[in-house]
């Protein structure tokens, strides 16, 4: 690995900011003076697009802040684009993430409000409080307009240990 791709890979924080006004501030992001990170390439492998957790696994037990990671493979999580956006762009979306609830179907339109958190920015992680218990997590891609993609999305359960 060049060393301009470690660092970039392990240095570069992401700013947390969503869009619409449903989003919550993260309990953490890493300070910096770099530039927010506002597109995330797809993995390059052959297959199926699909979204998933990389941290937590499922089944994992974690404390609240839960600290959730979301990746892709061969699909583009870009930031939406400024202003009254019309149409989508094929190929490439962003996350969003609920707890307690389960993927919605195709072609839906993820609501702006509880449970789902949108990250129009590119954003692929966000630290969530959660009460001791267990939790399903959901991590669903959407297009520029927030329409669901059949295939972009992936449930887990964790417990949350206090």
């Amino acid at each position: 690995m060049k060393a301009f791709q470690f660092f970039a890979i392990v240095a570069l924080p992401v700013t947390m900011v969503a869009c619409g006004g449903s989003e919550p501030p993260p309990a953490s992001a890493p300070a910096s003076s770099a530039p927010a990170e506002t597109a995330k390439p797809a993995e390059t492998t052959t297959g199926a697009p699909r979204v998933f957790f990389v941290e937590p696994k499922d089944g994992d037990s974690v404390k609240s802040p839960v600290h959730v990671k979301f990746g892709s493979e061969n699909y583009m999580i870009m930031a939406v684009p400024e202003g009254d956006v019309t149409t989508a762009r094929s190929g490439m979306g962003h996350f969003h993430i609920a707890a307690d609830a389960g993927c919605l179907p195709a072609g839906s339109v993820i609501p702006k409000a509880a449970p789902w958190t949108h990250f129009g920015k590119g954003t692929d992680f966000y630290d969530i409080q959660l009460p001791a218990g267990k939790h399903k997590l959901t991590v669903q891609a959407g297009d520029d307009k927030h329409t669901t993609i059949e295939g972009l999305c992936q449930t887990i359960e964790v417990n949350v240990t206090q």
